[in-house]
């Protein structure tokens, strides 16, 4: 006979008993009657072996004791964290008097009774990072909460239950405790700079079985944008406190404006219309920058709300008419952001067609104070019978084409005057042509040019695969590549306006605009209201069209640089650096940068900020 307990039979199998006298005699009963029957044994050697199975057990106990303390240790910092106090502490025992610890089969089962009994119907939800967040005296004073609002019992309940459960059942002992902890995350900040500028793109959905006002809100990034710190608040709170007091402007005035964005992103477009009629009391179209920026994109959310065919076509009127391509040569001339890069993009294209005398440049989008400063640059360089081509390339399927075309020509003659004075030859030519049908045939490229072309703020009013299954951005691209210029000379805003969701662009077009009238304010005196004010009418009608039109009504589709990089990247082309030293040339010729303009030559690239924010970026491509 094998050895073993004194009252086991070696035919029936073994169990791990608690060791208690009761329970002994019960098994010692179910051998019994199984005829096994029990073997003789002295009472001392029963007591003796009790004694050891005891101390067995309890030395058990402690080691489970030991691993379970660190992990309902960090649950319970998850539950603080959720809760916003204290836990209660976890019992663990099996009975009511404390004596003994309960096994992890039966801890186990009653976490997942009490989860189901929580919630019956409820599917676990994926783990979400809970941001920390407080409200500033400000914001307390509209009733808007930076935090969101309090889950319900239930479903905090069965959040902080999963999360036990989840830490009970993971065997992974070698694991650092300090990785669940805040103090000891294994993420990195780049990393999390990374997820905040992902989760900058995801929008909020509704979870399921549960009522709007609990939904957690995933708009991380877009909140953030939004207000001067980053925030993160539900719709409902605005919501109940939009009708109590008008907002003044400042943080919590662009966070209401973020609160009206989701809501229409959501439907809700009766919670979005109360927002906009209490920021209305706070914008003011002649008051200050943020009182402009205010009245500006409340206006282009409002046209979400009821939009008309007549309100459509007079809005695309107005955004691809001639004012409008007045006013936005205005901002480029007046703004030290748009002005800067443009005279870097001039600098790039004089410094890669280096001493040749003939220059062809083939430009998507003309901008006469572009190319004046371009003239100037090839005059500087004292380069005898210097010739320059200039092939305005316009597509007669974009909307922009009928009020380029009227202007096109009233452009050339000034500039061929002005060329001539510096001594340059100058020639000034219109091509219409779609993206397809580029090449150097239709541009007239004869040999011996050196060819540059100009693609400043002209690819982002081209769609793209998400517009268009031919990809018109994408095939302009490859159609220029074909051509092998001597250099690209791209210029673009550093706004997200493509095929981000509705309140991830909204918040980034309010950042972004925002920037631009703050820097218009600052670098512009009074004596030039009339100029700021047509450049702002042009700034609003892009943000109209950013923030309030979807699919192919939307033609302001901006990107930010690292998706022109990847573009650039895939149609073939390398980029070429733009140095420090292009930056000195701009400044020598425009003068330094103002106060709060800032001038970075980073990575080959020169990025014109906004106290610290990127508005606009200049590159090079060949």
């Amino acid at each position: 006979m094998e050895p073993g307990a004194p009252w086991r039979d070696p035919r029936q199998g073994y169990a791990y008993g608690v060791g208690s006298a009761l329970q002994m005699q019960l098994q010692q009963r179910a051998d019994a009657a199984a005829g096994g029957g029990v073997l003789k044994r002295s009472l001392g050697e029963l007591e003796r072996w009790q004694h050891q199975q005891q101390q067995h057990v309890a030395a058990q106990q402690a080691l489970y004791l030991r691993a379970v303390r660190q992990r309902t240790a960090a649950a319970a910092d998850i539950a603080a964290l959720l809760g916003g106090g204290p836990t209660q502490p976890l019992v663990l025992s099996g009975s009511s008097n404390g004596g003994g610890l309960a096994s992890p089969s039966s801890t186990l089962s009653s976490l997942t009774t009490a989860s189901r009994a929580a919630v019956p119907l409820m599917h676990p939800q994926p783990q979400r990072q809970v941001p920390l967040m407080t409200s500033s005296p400000q914001t307390q004073a509209f009733g808007l909460s930076r935090a969101p609002p309090p889950q319900p019992a239930a479903s905090s309940e069965l959040f902080i239950l999963q999360e036990l459960e989840k830490q009970l059942l993971d065997d992974d002992d070698d694991e650092p405790v300090a990785a669940m902890s805040g103090t000891g995350s294994a993420v990195t900040n780049s990393e999390w700079e990374e997820t905040i500028q992902q989760l900058n793109s995801i929008t909020a959905a509704p979870t399921p079985g549960l009522p709007a006002s609990a939904a957690p809100n995933n708009n991380n990034g877009a909140n953030a944008g939004m207000t001067r710190s980053p925030s993160n608040s539900s719709s409902s709170t605005a919501s109940s406190s939009a009708s109590c007091s008008p907002p003044t402007p400042g943080a919590a005035s662009r966070q209401l404006l973020s609160e009206a964005a989701v809501a229409l992103a959501d439907g809700n477009h009766e919670a979005a219309a109360t927002h906009l009629a209490a920021l209305k009391r706070a914008a003011n179209q002649h008051g200050d920058a943020e009182q402009r920026l205010i009245a500006m994109m409340v206006a282009a959310l409002s046209s979400r709300i009821v939009p008309t065919a007549s309100a459509l076509t007079q809005h695309l009127a107005e955004l691809c008419g001639a004012e409008q391509r007045a006013g936005s040569e205005l901002l480029h001339d007046i703004s030290p952001c748009f002005r800067l890069a443009l005279h870097a993009a001039s600098v790039a294209i004089v410094e890669a067609v280096g001493d040749r005398r003939a220059i062809h440049l083939v430009d998507f989008d003309v901008s006469p104070q572009q190319h004046a400063a371009l003239i100037q640059y090839l005059a500087d360089r004292r380069v005898p019978g210097t010739s320059l081509k200039v092939t305005a390339v316009t597509d007669p399927g974009s909307p922009y084409t009928q009020s380029q075309t009227a202007t096109l020509a009233a452009i050339g003659e000034p500039l061929k005057q002005l060329a001539e004075r510096a001594g340059i030859e100058y020639r000034f030519k219109v091509v219409s042509c779609r993206a397809a049908e580029l090449d150097a045939s239709k541009l007239d490229c004869a040999p011996g040019e050196a060819l540059a072309v100009n693609l400043a703020f002209a690819l982002s009013h081209v769609p793209d695969e998400s517009v268009s299954p031919a990809n018109p951005r994408d095939e302009l691209l490859r159609r220029v590549r074909a051509l092998s210029p001597q250099v690209v000379a791209l210029v673009e805003q550093e706004l997200n306006t493509n095929t981000a969701p509705l309140a991830a662009r909204f918040t980034d077009a309010c950042a972004h605009y925002g920037a631009i009238l703050e820097s218009l304010d600052a670098t512009l005196g009074r004596e030039s209201a009339e100029k700021k004010a047509r450049a702002e009418a042009a700034v609003a009608r892009k943000a109209a069209n950013a923030a309030g039109r979807e699919g192919p009504d939307r033609l302001e589709r901006c990107e930010v640089f690292g998706k022109w990089r990847a573009r650039f990247g895939m149609a073939g082309f390398r980029p070429v650096a733009l140095g420090p030293g292009i930056a000195d040339q701009v400044a020598a010729r425009v003068g330094p940068a103002p106060p709060g303009i800032t001038v970075k030559a980073e990575n080959g690239v020169l990025r014109l900020c906004w106290m610290g924010r990127v508005v606009t970026v200049a590159s090079a491509w060949r």
